[in-house]
């Protein structure tokens, strides 16, 4: 049986590649699109990728996954440390839910510390790199079958 996954990105994660790739490296959204759904293949999961700069589209994305996903890989990006509506859907999600952070946030400025997100998630992933949204899945994958 395939579960599905939703996988969310939030607002500049389109210029994954382009954007201090100091900071998040030289992959692409398509390429990070592109490793999830083959790793979501291997694992039995189907994935559905979005991405929007917009906060009430992720909101709309979680409150469809409601009706349809077993989990949720969400990289909230800059809604991590501000959006109480982000943490209010998926309050109201019932399956699990990982946050994934490409950068450990941890070692970045202050603000970022802070994660409305990491209250809901069931794992959190940081400073993996992209790897960290392939680890997600395996978790995402783990907490399904359970």
């Amino acid at each position: 049986m395939t579960s599905i996954v939703y996988v969310l990105n939030g607002p500049n994660l389109n210029l994954l590649g382009q954007r201090e790739p100091d900071v998040y490296g030289h992959e692409t959204l398509a390429d990070v699109e592109a490793a999830c759904r083959e790793t979501g293949r291997d694992l039995g999961l189907d994935i559905r990728f979005h991405q929007s700069n917009a906060e009430h589209q992720l909101v709309d994305w979680i409150q469809q996954a409601r009706g349809e996903a077993a989990a949720i890989v969400i990289n909230p990006a800059a809604f991590t440390h501000t959006s109480v509506a982000i943490l209010d859907a998926l309050n109201a999600f019932d399956g699990a839910v990982i946050e994934v952070h490409i950068s450990n946030v941890h070692k970045r400025e202050a603000f970022r510390h802070h994660s409305y997100v990491s209250g809901r998630a069931d794992a959190v992933i940081a400073g993996c790199g992209t790897q960290g949204y392939l680890l997600a899945l395996q978790r995402a994958a783990k907490l399904v079958t359970a």
